[in-house]
């Protein structure tokens, strides 16, 4: 794995800066690869055109994140929001081929009331978001978002994000695995890696508890990276964590994880 495939969630990350010129500032500090749930701000010309003269790719967005003003995480477990969903998924696909990036991840959301409706709710639109990715060069990820990080949220174990990949196109949809939310759960990740590593398609590290930089909190990473390595992971190393500082003063960990990765 080359520690090129390091990337910074600027949606954390670089909050000092406006949006478009976290991109330039992830490459300053190292990163070679940058994501955000929700880049469409940015046009998609606009973006492409600063991602090649930078030299950086785009990991990973989502789709259908839903009204943030009205604390939305997502739409595609909520029942009668179908149609929104849709059309988001379809705007998301179309602007991730636009700029590059491989990867969208349909946000589920917290959805109240019956949960079985809302179990076949996420079926139907995930099913969907399988079969508009076919023939385009953009693949389907989910991530599993602990309650500690969304109270209510639907897909919030990375043991429910598997079952529903494997009933509705196990070869299509990617996992994404989180340090932070699989610590919050109780999840033994290593395992997790162990079992699951050819349908990993991204992974993000925080450490856990604070959801700060590595070296903050509890968790031990070299052995998460060694799992990844020995795995034969390949794919992009996100960063997704809340910075104590600002975001360079937060990247004392990046030389010796760049030493790991490339030995």
């Amino acid at each position: 794995m080359s520690s090129s495939r390091l990337s910074a969630h600027i949606g954390y990350l670089y909050g000092e800066f406006p949006l478009i010129e976290r991109v330039n500032a992830a490459r300053r500090a190292g990163f070679s690869a940058v994501e955000h749930p929700n880049p469409m701000a940015i046009p998609a010309r606009e973006m492409r055109a600063r991602l090649e003269e930078q030299g950086m790719a785009f990991a990973q967005m989502a789709a259908a994140t839903g009204d943030g003003a009205r604390g939305e995480k997502g739409l595609a477990a909520l029942p009668g929001r179908e149609a929104d969903f849709r059309d988001a998924l379809a705007r998301s696909l179309d602007y991730a081929e636009a700029i590059g990036c491989p990867l969208v991840h349909p946000m589920a959301g917290v959805a109240e009331g019956d949960a079985a409706r809302a179990a076949d709710t996420y079926r139907a639109n995930l099913r969907h978001a399988v079969e508009q990715c076919r023939g385009r060069p953009v693949r389907i990820l989910v991530e599993a978002i602990s309650e500690a990080a969304v109270p209510g949220y639907f897909m919030s174990r990375l043991e429910q994000a598997v079952a529903m990949a494997d009933e509705i196109a196990p070869d299509e949809i990617l996992l994404l695995a989180d340090t932070f939310h699989a610590a919050a759960n109780g999840t033994d990740l290593l395992a997790f890696i162990g079992a699951q590593a050819p349908r990993i398609g991204h992974v993000h590290i925080a450490d856990h508890p604070g959801r700060h930089e590595p070296g903050t909190g509890n968790l031990a990473f070299e052995p998460v990276l060694r799992a990844l390595l020995a795995a034969g992971y390949g794919r992009a190393i996100g960063f997704e964590y809340i910075p104590t500082a600002a975001t360079d003063a937060t990247l004392s960990w990046m030389a010796a994880w760049k030493d790991l990765l490339n030995a």
